[in-house]
């Protein structure tokens, strides 16, 4: 079986979410990478970590040949 090599551009962007958990801890999650998740002790180190953990997760994804990402959609539920 041939192996084809997937590639991702530097400048690519993806949306996160950032919440505060009970402990105080800000986690950030990128939706479109499963499995991507970072955490900071500030919104702004949540953020950093996250933009690298994205990088990391792109590569490790490429590496494997499995899709970079997954389609992902935002709706508004009523409760």
């Amino acid at each position: 079986m041939m192996q084809r090599r997937i590639r991702y551009d530097e400048g690519m962007k993806f949306l996160v979410s950032i919440h505060r958990d009970e402990d105080g801890a800000y986690i950030a999650e990128c939706p479109a990478i499963p499995g991507c998740i970072s955490q900071g002790r500030t919104e702004a180190e949540a953020e950093a970590n996250i933009s690298d953990a994205i990088r990391e997760c792109l590569a490790a994804r490429a590496e494997l040949g499995i899709p970079l990402t997954t389609t992902t959609r935002e709706v508004e539920v009523s409760v």
